[in-house]
């Protein structure tokens, strides 16, 4: 168990149940599981007025986790979320992406032998699993699709290393392009070697950033479209021992909010588009209570640019920011309870009406109403129960 499993879980994991669900997980790669034709019923009511797809990242390796990812609704107007069963075949899916065309949901399989899976996902229809493929590195914790939806980008914790894997016309993904290991700058205080927790497009669509917990440091790369290699443009290192963890882009893409998870703070940063070349600011407070580990997690951004919510594991809290002088300044206003344990991941609805925490150790989706001129939470209902919830993508 790394450091991501152990600071997130409270439950303990034999090794029995390890080695069990290795053996019946993710499926050969480039290879459809045996059981796809059953791998989960569509949403109920997913098509219908006001209610929309939700889907939820786990682990299936740890006690009292789930059996693949889950899939719910939520109603728009109400915030309700209702579950709608489980696309299985999928080990370990702690984290989730969706292509830009909205027909294909991608999964980390958060393993020592790490690998990344394609669902289809037909309007109406049946999710199905395309297939995994080895991602090269141990422990992936994160992925995305870059913006020309051709490439899959993923980041190992546990080795340190960022992938790249070329998308199909179906949405399956084939065999591994690119994997490149963090080697310079050295680790941080208290850390061991690299560990990568993010890859994301800038919005100049230009640059590949890397977010590396075990070295304080953001990558700047350039993705080659043709061919699917990364090169490394520049890299920029915040407070040593601050531990990096996810980075947040301002609407207008010249500004970028990094949560620190070791020391507790979060940090403005100037991004350059041509240049790509990242810029951290000062140290700020998250707002938690003094005393508290709150082991930051992400931010995420209204669209209008306005507000900015934090999610804060240890004090099970999330910290309401003003965004100020055009993206350049956080304005720190309030914190309120997730009521849940441990927010591990915050997501916006797409019309930006409601956001959506996945609070690991409490098993739980907390869902709260965004209002537009002000930014404040409100809680829409009680929260919705759902194994070792780790990611919440609401479509």
């Amino acid at each position: 168990m790394n450091r991501r499993r152990f600071i997130g879980t409270s439950l303990a994991v034999s090794a029995a149940a390890v080695t069990t669900a290795a053996v019946t997980g993710a499926a050969p790669a480039g290879a459809a599981p045996a059981n796809a034709a059953s791998a989960g019923a569509a949403p109920a009511g997913a098509g219908s007025r006001g209610q929309r797809r939700l889907f939820l990242g786990t682990y299936t390796s740890q006690a009292g986790g789930g059996t693949g990812i889950g899939l719910a609704t939520y109603d728009e107007a109400t915030g309700t979320v209702t579950g709608a069963g489980t696309i299985g075949g999928v080990a370990d899916p702690s984290f989730l992406a969706v292509h830009p065309s909205g027909r294909t949901l991608y999964a980390v399989n958060e393993r020592q032998q790490g690998g990344v899976t394609a669902v289809d996902l037909p309007p109406g229809g049946t999710p199905r699993v395309l297939g995994t493929r080895a991602s090269g590195g141990a422990g992936p914790c994160h992925l995305s699709v870059h913006p020309s939806g051709r490439w899959l980008l993923s980041a190992h914790y546990t080795s340190g290393s960022v992938a790249v894997h070329p998308i199909g016309a179906s949405g399956a993904l084939g065999e591994r392009t690119d994997l490149v290991t963090h080697s310079t700058p050295p680790p941080g205080p208290g850390q061991q070697g690299p560990h990568a927790h993010q890859i994301i497009t800038a919005p100049d669509g230009r640059h590949v950033l890397a977010v590396d917990l075990g070295t304080d440091t953001v990558y700047t790369y350039r993705l080659d479209t043709a061919a699917g290699k990364l090169s490394r443009v520049s890299y920029a290192t915040v407070r040593p021992g601050a531990g990096p963890r996810a980075l947040t882009f301002h609407p207008s893409g010249r500004f970028a909010y990094l949560a620190d998870e070791v020391d507790n703070t979060v940090v403005v940063c100037a991004y350059n588009p041509a240049s790509g070349r990242v810029t951290p600011g000062e140290p700020q407070p998250t707002g938690t209570r003094p005393g508290i580990t709150s082991y930051p997690a992400q931010l995420v951004v209204t669209g209008d640019g306005a507000y900015a919510y934090l999610a804060n594991r240890g004090d099970n809290t999330l910290t309401r920011y003003a965004v100020e002088l055009g993206g350049a300044r956080l304005r720190l206003l309030d914190t309120v309870p997730v009521d849940g344990d441990f927010p591990r991941h915050l997501a916006l609805s797409p019309s930006g009406r409601l956001l959506f925490a996945a609070n690991q150790r409490s098993g739980s989706v907390s869902v709260f109403r965004v209002d537009a001129s002000t930014g404040a939470l409100s809680p829409a209902g009680r929260p919705f129960k759902a194994p070792v919830a780790v990611c919440a993508l609401p479509l």
